[in-house]
């Protein structure tokens, strides 16, 4: 992938269309869950089934919690453009492709395979500061950074 179609905006928007789906998906799901409950029948045959259920749906509640937080943390970084690695970046090493973001894992953008990766990650904090060039080890793999925007 050419630096000059990689524009860091649309990276942004897919990474942001990422989290609205997953979010769209759990909520139609807890959905679903919530109708499920509410025709288990009243009786003590069924508490167990109705607990799980219940479980189940607590379960979904603090994922869809921590999607809306990758959601609002996204929305807060700044697309400016720098030589040195921050919140933000793109960065290209010799081994994969990075968007220090948030912590969604591994997605593919026009082909390619990028890791969205928090701030708070070891390799994002190693990282920070480093410029086309420059080279790190973590976990005794050592990457090169090739391009930076």
């Amino acid at each position: 992938m050419q630096k000059s179609t990689l524009v860091k905006t649309e990276v942004r928007s897919y990474v942001q269309e990422i989290i609205a789906q997953k979010i769209h998906k759990l909520e139609n799901f807890m959905e679903f869950t919530l109708e499920a409950s509410r025709e288990v029948k009243k009786t003590s045959k069924y508490d167990s089934i109705r607990e799980e259920m219940q479980e189940e749906i607590y379960q979904m509640q603090k994922q869809l919690a921590s999607l809306k937080d990758l959601k609002r943390n996204l929305s807060k970084i700044i697309n400016k453009d720098s030589d040195r690695i921050q919140v933000g970046s793109i960065v290209f090493t010799n081994k994969a492709r990075f968007y220090i973001s948030v912590s969604l894992g591994e997605f593919f953008f026009e082909g390619d395979r990028f890791y969205a990766i928090s701030e708070e990650s070891p390799m994002a904090k190693i990282m920070f500061g480093k410029q086309v060039g420059d080279s790190f080890t973590l976990n005794n793999i050592s990457q090169v950074i090739e391009q930076v925007w």
